[in-house]
């Protein structure tokens, strides 16, 4: 670190954010995906920064500004943004979950077992953070580090004893956890999404694993033993590790008894439990929420019995049913793998001869590579198939559905719809749906927005099913 000027000042903010800078500020210059707050920095002290910290210092300096030159401003503004709140999450029990399936709803399950349970907690999620029962809005599955503390000390001065978040692979890239103190870390699973950010699966792959690599030596690191990464996410962890499996000899296994459509009964470490959750993806979510809960050093039998009493995340396999007898399952599901998932679940509960009617798309301007694997596990697993659009954002939706098709051989084309319009996507699987039938309704799930073209216009899921069914007649 090289700092050049006075360092006897007194700042009266700090950010990373040029329009936010006031008189006093401590201005952070952290490089972007598409732009750096380098060039900024002239912006910043126009507007009354004292202070400013960066990688290389700027040709011109200003005389009565403090620069701090440090290897890397990302990580710095982690450990600065810490400071500034007082190290919230040395004060909180905190658990971070990564992997590209379910850490929303491990995260989520967490926090309401907490609850539950009689604690105090805070929720960092996609579909919305919590401080105690008080929800916020929440843009990013993982904040930036001033907003991230922000949170966590609104959650001990609120009193909070946990917290549980979702933590990015791009949260892991950009250091914004950096600074952070974690309770402990659970590893879900890894298969194909955000390559349009990554690039490569080993890229991918190396953004989850910095967060296992970053614990303490006296947190616990608790990992997917069925997954193939699961044991590399762990190679060169500081921390206990632990695992859990379904399928094989782990400190916490699950095993499937019964799977219903509106349940299952699940086995962990021999204890039976009846949960309101369906689906193998979702034994894997509530094994690791039990590990988690043994690890906080929870008691089991009370770890047990709440349980039972956990409902389903928003647009999380959340199902609803018509009184023609068909159901429709609204599912965050925006993946190959989260779609298998999802499918493999309904079909495992309805038998082989059951029919499947799914409705799917794929987000516009993100990783293009994965629209025709979607289209083509869907294909494999449901017995008609709708391709509508999901978030266009700046591309035609008639070039996503395009590009999807292209997984499609000329069996699965024939069983299958290109309709964009996504409410009349799903009017239609809802019009070729008969008693028994099973409509999954996948990609946006909790969402309740549609992007297009820059803007944002209201769309839910699962309004329009609600419009539907209560439209229909038995």
């Amino acid at each position: 670190m090289e700092i050049v000027g006075n360092d006897d000042k007194n700042i009266h903010a700090l950010t990373s954010d040029s329009r936010k800078v006031c008189e006093g500020t401590l201005f952070v210059a952290v490089p972007g995906v598409s732009v750096d707050g380098h060039g900024f920095i002239p912006m910043a002290i126009e507007k009354g920064a004292t202070a400013i910290v960066c990688q290389q210092l700027p040709s011109e300096l200003s005389t009565h500004v403090t620069y701090i030159v440090v290897p890397s401003t990302p990580h710095a503004l982690g450990y600065l943004a810490s400071q500034w709140w007082d190290n919230p999450s040395r004060k909180l029990k905190l658990v971070g979950v990564t992997g590209t399936n379910g850490k929303t709803t491990t995260a989520t399950l967490i926090y309401e077992m907490a609850r539950l349970l009689g604690h105090k907690a805070g929720l960092l999620s996609t579909v919305c953070n919590y401080v105690d029962d008080k929800a916020y809005p929440t843009d990013h599955t993982t904040p930036d580090p001033i907003t991230l503390n922000e949170m966590l000390h609104l959650m001990v001065e609120s009193g909070c004893e946990y917290a549980a978040m979702e933590v990015s692979s791009h949260a892991a890239d950009q250091q914004r956890i950096a600074g952070l103190h974690f309770e402990g870390g659970i590893f879900t699973n890894l298969t194909r999404d955000h390559l349009d950010y990554h690039k490569t699966f080993d890229a991918y792959l190396a953004a989850k694993k910095k967060f296992f690599d970053m614990l303490p030596r006296q947190a616990f690191a608790l990992t997917n033993a069925d997954d193939k990464v699961g044991e590399i996410m762990l190679q060169n962890t500081l921390a206990r590790r632990l695992t859990y499996s379904l399928w094989s000899e782990a400190d916490f296994r699950g095993r499937i008894i019964e799977s219903r459509l509106d349940g299952t009964l699940l086995s962990l470490n021999g204890n039976e439990v009846e949960l309101l959750f369906t689906g193998k993806f979702n034994a894997y979510n509530l094994t690791a929420v039990y590990g988690t809960c043994i690890l906080l050093g929870w008691d089991k039998e009370d770890v047990l019995r709440e349980m039972s009493r956990l409902v389903p995340v928003a647009g999380r396999f959340q199902a609803f049913h018509s009184p023609k007898g068909y159901t429709a399952i609204v599912d965050y599901a925006h993946t190959p793998d989260a779609v298998v998932n999802v499918l493999n679940a309904i079909r495992e509960v309805i038998g082989k001869d059951g029919e499947i009617i799914t409705v799917v798309g794929a987000g516009g301007n993100r990783d293009k590579g994965k629209r025709p694997i979607m289209a083509r596990e869907a294909a494999a697993r449901s017995q008609r198939l709708i391709l509508t659009s999901d978030n266009p954002r700046f591309e035609e939706p008639e070039d996503i559905l395009r590009d999807m098709e292209e997984g499609l051989d000329n069996e699965a084309r024939s069983r299958t719809l290109n309709i964009a319009d996504r409410r009349q996507a799903i009017k239609t699987a809802a019009t070729l749906a008969s008693k028994g039938s099973v409509i999954l309704i996948a990609g946006k799930g909790h969402e309740d927005y549609q992007e297009i073209k820059g803007v944002k216009h209201h769309f839910d899921d699962r309004e329009i099913v609600c419009e539907i069914i209560a439209s229909e007649k038995p």
